[in-house]
Order: structure tokens, then sequence, then C-alpha cells
């Protein structure tokens, strides 16, 4: 490495600008689902809706979620991540006001059905912008500080829209049309502070030349030609592109699950007040912060792959779910610390499981992928927040989500076998004697 990509390297760079606003912007996309999940105790009391109903509720977004994913890889692919995340912000912002007015469960259904194919264009398109705007030896850590959205988003949202739920009277309606605000502003700094790719920012003047070498000496590429004439049929043939969907769909349905029911489970199973179930509602998602960097730096800096990282969150994650569901109502401080070690573990992943496409594929096709994959492992989010609906069961005790806890343990061993068999190597295209272009992956 010369002198010049040293100094771009240590420096701090555009590229940094780029991730804090992904993140920003990302956050206010979570206002919205986190809110709506904080609220679904009360939801299911004004609307008179069973708990089958409710899980369908939640589970509907993720499916919507799910099918957004491959639009929105593709869509980022061809007309640039920016304006697709444009159009992501302006529907779940006009969505999101909406829900304050919801009156039957019809109406929660299409809503839940519009928030998802509106948030469903967003990420993709994000993952896709730092894998332009970093180099492989950084992404470990760019995409662990970007994941922790979704571990600081569950932190702090439960305990701040409660609060201000109890001083409006108990009232949840009120909260959505204030969280139309936000995405305002998430529309205007997207528009003044990204751009797709670090040339137009080199043009502008708002990117050194040093750092814009940095970058691009960085990053994973192919023959671009060739990419764009086989497009996503470049990675189809790639088992490790559906093993790696697999254990994506696990480690979402864990955490979208949990993440689904968990307020239920504090104010339901455990009989906590409503402020009291937002902050323990949040323990695991603080704590989640510091995991999911972690996760990433040892990526980076120590183990330099993804599956160590993987391994230690799968397996240490499954004794802690299966207990989690078995701890007694008035236990709380036992509660407390399986909450604090649940968040510490399952969230240690996040980082390095979005980094492995950006460190597989081909920057070319990374939208592709990351909409494939993301779209098939969204699936698992769509279906244990379902599951667990009718895995809630009442006992002498009164109601017991034990089984659904058992369902998430289970997920969490398929994903630690699963990660066994992936292989981290870039995926590599080549010519075979014909002149006809394939796909292979070095071994």
């Amino acid at each position: 490495m010369s002198l010049v990509q040293t100094g771009a390297k240590k420096m701090w760079g555009y590229r940094h600008v780029i991730l804090i606003v992904l993140w920003l912007v990302y956050i206010i996309n979570y206002f919205d689902r986190i809110s709506v999940l904080t609220f679904l105790p009360l939801i299911r009391a004004d609307l008179d809706l069973s708990h089958e109903q409710i899980g369908f509720a939640a589970s509907i977004f993720f499916f919507a979620y799910a099918v957004a994913q491959v639009s929105a890889g593709y869509l980022a692919d061809k007309i640039g991540s920016k304006r697709v995340m444009y159009l992501a912000i302006v529907v779940f912002t006009a969505v999101t006001f909406v829900t304050g007015l919801v009156r039957n469960y019809t109406q929660f259904i299409l809503l839940r059905l519009g928030l998802g194919l509106g948030e469903g264009h967003h990420f993709s398109p994000a993952n896709k912008t730092i894998s332009d705007w970093f180099p492989k030896s950084e992404k470990g850590r760019a995409t662990a500080f970007f994941s922790t959205t979704w571990a600081f988003a569950p932190a702090i949202i439960p305990v701040l829209i409660t609060y201000i739920a109890a001083a409006m009277g108990g009232s949840w309606r009120e909260i959505f049309f204030v969280l139309a605000i936000p995405g305002l502003v998430g529309i205007a700094i997207l528009w003044y502070f990204v751009s797709d790719k670090p040339e137009e920012m080199l043009a502008k003047g708002r990117l050194s030349q040093e750092e814009y070498d940095y970058i691009k000496s960085g990053l994973v590429t192919a023959d671009e030609d060739n990419v764009k004439k086989l497009g996503i049929g470049v990675i189809i043939k790639d088992p490790s592109l559906w093993l790696y969907s697999l254990q994506l769909f696990c480690l979402l349905a864990i955490y979208w699950g949990s993440t689904s029911w968990i307020s239920s489970f504090l104010f339901e199973q455990h009989g906590f007040s409503l402020k009291t179930m937002g902050l323990l509602a949040s323990l695991p998602y603080a704590v989640a912060i510091i995991s999911t960097m972690l996760g990433g730096t040892l990526m980076d800096k120590v183990f330099h792959r993804t599956k160590p990282v993987a391994l230690i969150s799968f397996l240490a994650a499954i004794p802690i779910l299966i207990y989690m569901g078995q701890i007694p109502k008035g236990s709380t401080n036992l509660l407390i610390l399986m909450l604090i070690l649940n968040g510490f573990f399952v969230n240690m992943v996040w980082g390095v499981i979005y980094a492995y496409p950006q460190m597989r594929y081909p920057k070319e096709v990374i939208g592709s992928a990351v909409g494939l994959t993301n779209g098939l492992g969204q699936l698992g989010a769509f279906i244990s927040p379902l599951a667990a609906g009718y895995l809630v069961h009442k006992t002498a005790a009164g109601i017991s989500y034990d089984n659904v806890f058992l369902m998430f343990a289970g997920f969490a061993a398929v994903a630690a076998l699963v990660t066994f068999f992936l292989k981290e190597e870039p995926f590599v295209i080549k010519e075979d004697d014909g002149n006809k272009q394939e796909a292979s992956a070095s071994l």
C-alpha cells in the first residue's frame, strides 16, 4: 500500500459521512416499524384482536418486506441506490402517518403491507452504497456500524415512545403522526450528503483524490462488461449463495420473531407496566450496539473471516434462548441478565453476516445479490412472528412464551450448522474454452 493510501486509510474521510447519513436515515426507518411492534399489546386491545391475528399482522409486514428486497436490489443496480432510497422513505413516512388513523383489522393489515413494501426498498440500496464506498479491509466495521441501527433503534425507541405515550394519557395513535417529521428530515439529508458512487463526490470536490484511490483499490470487482451481460446469473449457481440465504433466514427469524413479541412477552407473561416494559424491551438492543461493533472488529482485525464470529454468535445463543422462556414470573434480576446475554450474542453477527456478500461477490452485482438473499432471508422474519402467535399458550400461571423461545433456539442451531459449509473466498468469473462466460467459486 502506498503512503497516500495509508494516509487515506487512517484519516476521517467522506466515506464516513456517507456511512453516518445512511445510519441516521435507517434509524428513521426503524422508528416506524419498532413503534408498531412496541404498541402491539395496546393495538390488540384497541382493535379487539387475537394473538393469532396480531401474529399475522406482524408477519405480513415481513412478507411484503421480503418481496420488496428483490426489486430493491435490482433497481439499485439499474437506476442507482439513492433514487430507490428516496422512494422507500417517501412511502414509509406516508404509511406511518396514516397508521395513527387505523380503525379495524383489515385497515391494519393493508397498512402493514404498505409499510413493508416501502421499507423493503431501503436496505439493499443502503448496503450497496456501503459496498461502493468502502474497501474490503473496512467492510466488516462499516457494515457493523450500519448494523447497529437495528440495535440502537430498538434500544431507544421503546423507551422514548412509551414515555411520550404515557405523557399523552396512554394513547398510541398520536405517536404515528409525530413520526412523519423525522421522515422529512431523512429526505433532506439523503439528498444533500449521499451519492451512488465516489466519482460523483470527487467531481464536486467533497472527496479527495487520495481517498478516492484508496476506496477504488480495495473494492471487490470483476470485468464490468461481462457482469452487465450476465446480471444475477453470475452468482445464482453458487451453492454458498443459498446457504447464506438460509443462514440469514434463521437469524432474521430469531431477531424479528423476538422483536415482534418481546413487548407482549414482558407485558403478558411477566406482568410489567407500560413504562417498565419499554425499558426492559430496550435492554437486549442497548447491549447489541457494543456486540455488533465487536463482531465487525473481530472480523476485520482478528479473524479476517466471517465464519468464526458467526459460530460464536449462534452457538452461544442456543442455551440462552432456550432458558429465556422458562424464567418464572417475579425473577426480574434473572430476566434482566438473560435479556442482556441474549442481546449480546444474537446481535454479534450482524456486521459479519451483511459483510459476507460484499466480501464474496463483485460490486457490479452486489445490489442484486443482497436483494435476492435478503428477500429470501426476510421470509424468516415473516414466518417467525406468525408461528410465535400460535405457540403462545395459557398455563396455570398465565400466558406462556416458552415454546416461542424454543423455536428461536432451533433457528440458531440451524444457522450454526449452515455456517460450517459457507465458502468465504471471493467469487470468480471466468471464461470457458468455448468463449462462453460462466461463474465459478474459488475453492
